[in-house]
């Protein structure tokens, strides 16, 4: 077969694997899909043609999986439109070369199809940190539900793609050796348990519940309509509103209130008499998400309103969407007039890092804004464990499809790792309550407004993951890596002398 049919054929097998992720949910799939990639692995004969392959798969794979990143450049359409597609030809054509490199060196490195366990699982941890990294929609993602989830637990994200990568390589085998009832049955066994890990529910008794109520907010504002003046005044009329509604129960009123990613619109330093409004409507502590223009720059920020509506503990994001919230190599930028679409034509700068919020009785809080939830690295480096997670978020930008819900889907990822519940307020929805295992206990769907209720979960005991972060898996991934290249430059002198 041509190497164009191999690679339209990888294409399309990826494409079909990015199912696994939300809103499909179809793991098994996934599974079953990704391991036919270590079957294509077999049949190619050179680094090359194996690396082209790999390429194609991912392609395919994020071309589906990440379909939603058209619609930020709809919001300002008349500016933006005609970057859509190539936005998406480039992402998911950019990120397939990460997979591409791994089936490269899988094949550079054996003949045998087993060290692309190690290759492609070393290749998701570099697409997690290469220029600041883009880790969604990695495999690992889709394993949220079910017993499967303890492996994010365990290992984290990296551990739980090497051990989705480890059964996928043992599923491929069957298919090899088909004229063998020892492995068909085998095959039939493994799938049987896959089938069971990710779809059977979690075995685990339903989550502790605080004496504490917490109220999420969503608005449901509209990423074209937000900054308008008229419906800006519209939408913080509607929150206050909903922060001003009676308790669901009257015997636990809400004991802090969460409003969203950027709720209000004006800058911080302008938006004192709002805030004043804002805690008068209720008698709990108010957290909201808000533009902060100062000497330094300007941040995306959020922050804890003290009594009289002065600002309180205050959060800057700290780890910026490129191209979004900064664009990289600015000054080129700006002799070509591209601009950050969430920044209004202006990049925010970077807070110091990640910090603890106190609420006093319902414990320490670790800050999330909005894209800061994709990154399993950056819920790690506070002084103390927290009691909760919060994160803010303006999910308008993504539409109401896949976006938002593999956003929620890595929300519910980092609660697992950490063994903590996340509250998680969203303008457009999805505004959820998640326990420490990754269970969502209360939610408000996209595209509604809406003022939801929800009991705290106590946090978990720490995880593994908490305790060690990545380091496990990296020494296992260096050490097999090693290994291999060692084994492989011992093959290449073993050959060289046989020749001489």
């Amino acid at each position: 077969m041509p190497l164009w049919q191999r690679m339209a054929i990888a294409a399309l097998t990826g494409a079909g694997a990015a199912l696994g992720q939300a809103p499909w949910d179809q793991t098994l799939l996934m599974l079953l899909l990704l391991s036919i990639g270590f079957l294509m692995l077999r049949r190619q004969k050179t680094a090359r043609h194996a690396g082209a392959v790999g390429w194609a798969f991912g392609t395919g794979y994020f071309a589906l999986a990440l379909h939603w990143i058209v619609e930020p450049f709809q919001v300002d359409a008349a500016r933006h439109a005609w970057m859509a597609p190539f936005a998406l030809l480039f992402l998911s054509t950019g990120l397939a070369l990460f997979w591409g490199g791994a089936f490269w060196a899988a094949r550079a490195l054996s003949p045998r199809t087993w060290p692309l366990i190690l290759t492609w699982t070393a290749a998701e941890i570099l697409r997690a940190y290469v220029f600041t990294g883009f880790p969604w929609a990695s495999p690992a993602q889709s394993l949220i539900d079910g017993p499967a989830s303890k492996a994010l637990a365990l290992s984290g994200p990296h551990g739980a793609m090497l051990w989705l990568m480890c059964l996928a390589w043992l599923l491929s085998f069957p298919a090899v050796f088909r004229d063998r009832p020892v492995m068909r049955a085998a095959q039939v066994t493994a799938l049987v348990c896959a089938a069971l890990l990710f779809h059977l529910p979690l075995s685990a008794p339903p989550p502790a519940l605080t004496d504490h109520t917490v109220r999420l907010i969503q608005p449901n504002a509209a990423q074209h309509l937000k900054w308008q003046p008229g419906n800006a005044e519209l939408f913080f009329r509607r929150q206050l509103e909903l922060t001003a509604e009676a308790p669901s129960d009257p015997d636990n009123p809400p004991a802090l209130v969460i409003w969203p990613e950027t709720a209000i619109p004006w800058t911080l330093d302008r938006a004192g008499p709002a805030l004043e409004q804002i805690v008068q409507t209720t008698t709990a502590p108010v957290v909201l998400g808000a533009l902060r223009l100062d000497t330094t720059g300007l941040y995306n920020s959020l922050v804890v309103l003290q009594e009289d509506g002065a600002p309180g503990q205050v959060y800057d994001k700290h780890h910026l969407v490129p191209f979004g919230e900064y664009i990289p190599l600015s000054s080129l930028a700006d002799r070509l007039g591209i601009s950050g679409l969430a920044a209004n034509g202006r990049g925010f700068s970077a807070g110091p890092g990640p910090g603890l919020l106190d609420f006093g009785p319902l414990g320490q809080a670790l800050p999330l804004i909005c894209y800061e939830a994709v990154f399993s690295r950056g819920l790690f480096g506070t002084p103390e464990r927290p009691d909760f997670l919060l994160q803010i978020t303006n999910d308008a930008w993504f539409g109401q499809g896949a976006g938002p819900a593999q956003h929620l889907a890595q929300a519910r990822m980092r609660a697992i790792e950490q063994g903590l519940p996340l509250m998680r307020s969203a303008n457009t929805g999805i505004s959820a309550m998640i326990d420490p295992r990754g269970r969502i206990t209360a939610s408000l769907a996209t595209g509604i407004a809406g003022g939801l209720d929800a009991r705290l979960p106590a946090p978990g005991a720490p995880t593994l993951f908490s305790r060690t972060g990545n380091l496990p898996v990296f020494i296992v991934l260096g050490a097999g890596l090693a290994g291999l290249i060692l084994r492989n430059l011992k093959n290449r002198n073993a050959a060289a002398r046989f020749r001489k």
